[in-house]
């Protein structure tokens, strides 16, 4: 069991920032991977961003590379997303998510269904 807690969501303006935070706790180990999710009003889940625990893996979507970046500190159990120049169509609920089933080295898990739990989302609204 793993519960998974976000937050720093809230309201900007276009080319503003945020950075948002979410905290592992239970059953956790160095080997699984940590993920970011958004979701927008009548739009399908999306990857964001992905890191493992350990090693130096990282994965970014498309439309985030370049503004958005995944960072991790292991002695508190969190993982970052340090979102700049947000644009309106970032709007979303954007999620936190964990793997503790084991992948080959090195992989990162960009798939809904390649994560175990998941946090409660938290809003990020972006202003024109």
């Amino acid at each position: 069991q793993v519960q998974l807690v976000e937050s720093g969501g809230g309201l900007v303006q276009a080319g503003g920032s945020l950075r948002l935070s979410c905290v592992a706790s239970g059953r956790t180990n160095s080997s699984y991977a940590m993920g970011w999710f958004c979701q927008g009003p009548g739009k399908e889940r999306e990857f964001v961003a992905g890191i493992r625990w350990s090693g130096y893996s990282l994965y970014y979507g498309e439309s985030v590379k370049g503004r958005f970046t995944i960072s991790r500190d292991n002695a508190k159990n969190t993982v970052y997303l340090q979102m700049n120049s947000l644009k309106p169509e970032d709007t979303a609920i954007y999620y936190c998510a964990a793997r503790i089933r084991t992948t080959r080295w090195n992989y990162i898990p960009r798939r809904e269904d390649e994560y175990d739990y998941w946090g409660q989302g938290t809003q990020v609204t972006v202003s024109s």
